[in-house]
């Protein structure tokens, strides 16, 4: 049996577009020859994937998922050509597919995620079929998995969007319905309103700091004197921490009320409390 090493099956991928294991499987087949292993994936139709592999992808779609016990979730986001495929229920089954085995590897990274296992094939595998059996080059691009106290997903424009929010819950059952329909309230506004951060307080201080800079240059505009520009800019950033960051922002759904207001309401109609942590917001070609 001849020694089918690392270069040799990632020379394959190279020439052919096909997966690492079904290059490998295909090297061994054929005793080590490359012309010969590229013959048993075209055999196979494996071969056809270098075909796509160059083409754009602009499309896809984002898929959002959680747990059943409401306290992990995974999103992905899954590239193909064209919007036709892209709203395809097939395709979006393997999305929910690649999706699950985030959930249930919690890969480091991309790569990780590709080997990682989905039901019985590795993710790679999966996103090979696709190909296959879709016609258009699909490329996996990005993934985020939320792990610990609760978490809500949604997905908007059939797959345009997907976001996921983390909560820290006290005597609240994440699988409750109550709780349910609230996290989806939360990362609806997420989905609609694009804050920055979940609080101020977690706002990337680098931002914070832009945004001073800018209010400041424009009071710096108005002549008046400087402790004057000085509160306008504070009266600026403050208007930026309310208008985006999630629990200041004014809930979408009752604009009278803030998204924290609306939190504490929840809470105290669930009996227990809550505190919003954070959030993934994917939106598609981002």
């Amino acid at each position: 049996m001849a020694d089918i090493t690392a270069s040799m099956v990632k020379e394959l991928r190279e020439m052919t577009g096909a997966g690492m294991m079904e290059c490998k499987k295909a090297l061994v087949e054929a005793e080590g020859d490359l012309d010969k292993a590229v013959d048993v994936l075209r055999t196979r139709g494996l071969a056809a994937v270098a075909k796509k592999a160059g083409r754009a992808t602009n499309e896809g779609t984002v898929m959002a998922i959680v747990s059943d016990d409401a306290k992990t979730g995974a999103v992905v986001e899954l590239n193909c050509e064209t919007d036709f495929v892209g709203m395809n229920d097939k395709f979006k089954a393997y999305a929910e597919k690649i999706a699950n085995a985030a959930m249930a590897a919690k890969p480091a990274d991309l790569d990780a995620l590709k080997a990682a296992d989905a039901e019985g094939e590795t993710v790679e595998a999966v996103v090979t079929d696709a190909i296959h059996t879709l016609g258009e080059n699909i490329q996996l691009a990005r993934f985020a998995v939320v792990e610990g106290g609760a978490v809500s997903s949604y997905i908007h424009g059939g797959g345009k969007i997907g976001v996921l929010v983390q909560f820290d819950v006290e005597g609240v059952d994440p699988a409750s319905d109550g709780f349910k329909q609230y996290g989806r309230d939360v990362a609806m506004q997420v989905a609609a309103a694009a804050p920055v951060a979940a609080t101020r307080d977690s706002v990337d201080p680098a931002i914070v700091e832009h945004e001073k800079s800018i209010y400041m240059a424009q009071a710096a505009e108005s002549g008046k004197p400087e402790a004057i520009q000085e509160k306008m800019a504070v009266g600026r950033l403050e208007k930026f921490f309310k208008e985006s960051t999630l629990t200041e922002q004014a809930y979408v759904k009752n604009p009278d009320q803030t998204v924290a207001e609306y939190t504490a309401e929840v809470a105290k109609n669930l009996g227990g409390e809550i505190k919003i942590v954070d959030f993934k917001r994917f939106v598609l070609g981002e």
